[in-house]
């Protein structure tokens, strides 16, 4: 199974390395509840609080119906 990995942007500007997964509030505002992540292989950080536009479209992607 292939696993997503978020972006995240650091104060400085520069991309944080050791991420473990995407915050409860991005795949909320994606329409993604922990199942479907869990069954998706979309990862899940429950200690992250921020949102970042650029994981809820990348989870969005992930999520759309291949046609």
């Amino acid at each position: 199974m292939h696993h997503i990995n978020p972006v995240i942007i650091k104060q400085n500007g520069k991309k944080a390395t050791g991420t473990k997964g995407f915050s409860p509030n991005e795949l909320k505002e994606a329409g993604v509840n922990k199942q479907q992540a869990k069954k998706l292989g979309i990862r899940i950080d429950v200690k992250r609080k921020s949102t970042h536009q650029a994981n809820v479209d990348c989870i969005k992607a992930h999520t759309k119906p291949k046609s």
